[in-house]
């Protein structure tokens, strides 16, 4: 643009540049009042005049207001512009007061070994001791410093689990911070008093046992406890099946306690974005720092301590439950919680863990059952993996175990053998030996397959007799497949018919 000092007019560079004059003259004005000239226009609005009264009832509100009813008020006193027009100034004033009125946070700078938190979410659904599904918790605890995280999974949130979680979690990580933080749960704080939190005596008594105290997050505050609550829902998210991560259901407990050792593993050995480490890693530093384990857990809560028998089984009010394997000769303790008992044991003493104690070392609860009565001990069927007795209480058929060749030559023979030897033993067949010898010759003149199927079907049919293998073979080889033969049931008769017996008894027959 042509500058307007040398014309000394604004209507030359005008005409140049193609504009009003009155533009020329606005930008040179703005130019020396040290204004920018690319800064947006504010022309006046209609609303101006009254956008002090707006901000003071947005005040007075504390940013609540509706605009719809603020609109009706500035009509009354005088505003004649739309309601479009009130929401975008009534939407302004509301963004300039919650700028004044933002609450901010300083983020929140701990030191190795001093802070833990831990909190509880809700878990998936798994099948319970009685076979219903049920709801699962998760413990979620972290150490602060370093990001390590811990998830146990359990059946409720009573005070008992809490303190064996808080064991595992302890034991976990090799060490006792000095405190602990967490939500205002009736299992450790159970009242409030001028807006002072009083601890439950038992969860106090467990602090001074591993040196550690307890503290509880303000109220209606959860960024006091955001990294649990983070905690918690990474988990969630991760562990509980949805459609987002493509997890099915869980067929047991044992289960979801692998899922979560592995989940464990995973985000302790992931780097963490905060620090550019592993937690895992931050974790051995921080370890220097934290206060040793006692040797014993605390079981003031726990319930009445037990010793698992040889037959895995524990006793409580002269009823034997079960127990899990791996298990004989440890210490347990048993409690009753509501209509079912649960058994704890620590795991950290447990000199074999087998496959099913995944998980942090520790108090952990093993067992639920129903509670029972005298003479009617609770067993579960999964606790004796590879026992002779089905769960209906039928034995298992026989798995036979050839000891020498002849056996070995018969039993290679396929599937259809085996069924042979265990339908033949059931029926009480005699000569036995003599029959497998005499298959095993038979296959080798025809064929493996085809004396195998003919060893199949005789021990479908109950044929055992000597010359019964035979027979079948023969039959097969003349062409005619099983499908074809007529098999006798309800449905079917041999007798021509019962219509001459229709009027017997009857007078003059």
């Amino acid at each position: 643009m042509t500058n307007p000092d040398r014309s000394r007019s604004c209507n030359g560079p005008a005409q140049l540049a193609g504009v009003d004059p009155k533009t020329v003259r606005r930008y040179a004005r703005m130019r020396d009042t040290g204004m920018s000239v690319d800064a947006p226009i504010i022309r006046p609005k209609l609303i101006d005049p009254f956008m002090p009264k707006i901000e003071e009832w947005v005040e007075r509100s504390q940013g609540k207001v509706r605009a719809d009813k603020l609109h009706e008020r500035l009509q009354l006193i005088g505003f004649t512009g739309d309601e479009r027009t009130t929401r975008r100034a009534v939407a302004k004033a509301k963004e300039r007061w919650q700028a004044g009125h933002r609450r901010t946070y300083r983020p929140w700078i701990t030191e190795p070994g001093l802070w833990c938190q831990f909190d509880w979410g809700w878990g998936p659904k798994v099948p319970g001791p009685g076979g219903d599904e049920r709801e699962t918790l998760l413990f979620c605890a972290w150490l602060a410093w370093s990001r390590y995280r811990v998830v146990i999974p359990t059946w409720d949130r009573t005070l008992p689990t809490l303190i064996s979680c808080i064991d595992s979690t302890l034991r976990a990580f090799g060490g006792v911070p000095t405190y602990a933080l967490t939500d205002n749960e009736k299992t450790v704080t159970i009242d409030r008093v001028a807006g002072v939190a009083v601890r439950h005596p038992q969860i106090v008594s467990a602090g001074r046992h591993y040196g550690l105290q307890v503290h509880t997050c303000v109220p209606f505050d959860p960024e006091s406890k955001g990294g649990s609550e983070a905690t918690v829902r990474i988990a969630k998210a991760d562990l509980v099946p949805t459609d987002a991560n493509l997890r099915s259901a869980y067929d047991s407990f044992a289960e979801l306690r692998g899922a979560c050792a592995v989940f464990c593993q995973q985000v302790n050995t992931r780097i963490h974005r905060e620090t550019g480490k592993t937690p895992a890693s931050m974790l051995d530093i921080e370890r220097g720092r934290l206060h040793p384990l006692p040797p014993s857990p605390h079981t003031l809560a726990l319930g009445e301590s037990r010793t698992v028998l040889r037959d895995q089984t524990v006793r409580f009010g002269s009823v034997r439950y079960s127990t899990p394997s791996g298990l004989v000769g440890s210490e347990a303790w048993v409690r009753a919680d509501g209509d079912e008992l649960v058994v704890v044991v620590d795991l950290s003493k447990v000199p074999v863990r087998p496959g099913w104690m995944q998980g942090p070392a520790g108090l952990s609860e093993v067992a639920r059952h129903p509670l029972s009565m005298p003479g009617r001990p609770v067993i579960e069927p999964s606790h004796y993996p590879g026992h002779p007795q089905d769960k209906d209480g039928s034995p298992r058929p026989p798995k036979p175990k050839p000891v020498n060749d002849a056996e070995k030559a018969f039993l290679a023979l396929g599937p259809g053998a085996k069924s042979w030897l265990i339908e033949a033993s059931a029926a009480g067949a005699t000569r036995i030996r003599v029959k497998m010898a005499a298959a095993v010759e038979l296959a080798a003149l025809v064929s493996v397959g085809e004396v195998d199927l003919a060893l199949g079907l005789a021990a479908t049919a109950g044929r055992f007799e000597e010359d019964a293998l035979m027979s079948i073979v023969q039959h097969r080889r003349h062409g005619t497949r099983p499908a074809d033969l007529v098999v006798a049931d309800e449905t079917h008769s041999v007798q021509p018919g019962t219509s001459a017996w229709a009027d017997f008894g009857r007078p003059g027959t």
